[in-house]
């Protein structure tokens, strides 16, 4: 089923305006979200053919099947109660018996793991964005060899330079495990039977260093030391950096650093919003969807604050939401009993009076 035949069939119950528009935080450069509530007629709803979401291919529109709705509610999903108090200017479809499900009660104390947890989740996320963009990783990727050094006079150096020093090509080496000694290795060169020396790495897309077979009595060279946790921290990084730089919004990463404060400002700013939300449904038992600190939230969205100075107030406000949820007077959970029936209620109901369309 696609949006334009829940339309055609007339089985929308609810359809608003969503995201920064209705936070009243959009910019004239905006998108327009857009989410909804549907019911499947009975036949479709009691066989296969049940779906619980339809999206068009961006995301920006998304309808929700009325099931799937009143689940989402019952677990304090943030962009789902949100639809519950969105401003009426910006309500483009209401059925009358959506008006039962507005009028319910759900809020609980899970807010606080949802609203506050997703708020978390977006601070632990702008400090991961902050670290790739002051910390940009290069495209040529390091080897093993660049995580390798060997001791030299009373420090060490990196391999490759001791073995250029030496005139040595690092296959023409051997190593050997030192025990008792994590991650460092006895180097040999010459003697024994001939290629029987693997060197220190095979190709360059190696994850370890090479051993090889060593003959008795043999005398090391010199002493090498693998940083194996040190490249396999990196190998992540790096991998984590590239998929970033792929699926980065070029036009929104551009913006971040064009105010030169090195953080995600809008992640920043609906952070912020979270974390007020989330105070407030813990402190007054209400959602407010359209943000009174527009202002406030806006100049985040502009970079006007240090990144370290964000963090630090959004920890601050997340004490408070604490401190709030230990003092709240809500439930600490929703009513799931009750949620059933009006499920049930409005089932049946839908069914009652749309019976030519759910035969």
């Amino acid at each position: 089923m696609t949006i334009s035949e829940l339309k055609e069939r007339d089985l929308i119950l609810y359809e608003c305006i969503s995201g920064s528009r209705a936070y009243g935080l959009e910019l004239p450069t905006s998108d327009t979200d857009i989410k909804g509530v549907f019911y499947l007629p009975k036949d479709d709803f009691y066989t296969s053919k049940y779906i619980s979401q339809i999206a068009n291919e961006t995301n920006d529109i998304v309808y929700y099947e009325i099931g799937r709705l009143i689940e989402l509610l019952g677990k304090n999903n943030p962009n789902i109660l949100e639809l519950l108090a969105t401003p009426e200017d910006k309500i483009l479809v209401c059925h009358p018996i959506f008006e039962k499900i507005r009028s319910t009660g759900f809020l609980s104390k899970l807010c606080y793991h949802t609203f506050g947890g997703y708020a978390f989740q977006q601070v632990k996320k702008a400090r991961g964005l902050n670290k790739k963009i002051v910390n940009p990783v290069e495209k040529e990727k390091k080897t093993v060899l660049d995580f390798c050094h060997v001791t030299y006079r009373q420090g060490s150096m990196p391999v490759s330079i001791w073995l250029s020093e030496k005139n040595i090509d690092q296959s023409e080496i051997g190593l050997m495990r030192v025990p008792h000694f994590k991650d460092v290795y006895g180097m040999y060169r010459g003697g024994g039977v001939e290629n029987q020396y693997k060197g220190i790495i095979r190709k360059n897309n190696t994850t370890s260093v090479l051993i090889s077979p060593i003959e008795k009595n043999a005398e090391p060279i010199n002493f090498l030391c693998f940083n194996e946790d040190g490249y396999i921290k990196y190998c992540k990084d790096y991998t984590e950096y590239w998929k970033w730089v792929e699926e980065r919004n070029e036009e929104r990463y551009q913006n971040n650093i064009s105010h030169s404060k090195n953080y995600d400002s809008k992640n920043l700013m609906h952070t912020f919003r979270l974390l007020d939300m989330a105070y407030e449904i813990l402190n007054e038992g209400k959602i407010i969807v359209k943000r009174p600190n527009r202002e406030e939230l806006l100049r985040i969205r502009s970079g006007h604050y240090e990144y370290d100075e964000l963090i630090d107030l959004a920890n601050k406000k997340m004490e408070l939401v604490k401190l709030a949820f230990e003092n709240s007077k809500l439930p600490d959970v929703p009513n799931i009993s009750k949620i059933n029936e009006l499920l049930l209620d409005v089932r049946k109901e839908l069914y009652e009076k749309n019976k030519s369309i759910n035969i």
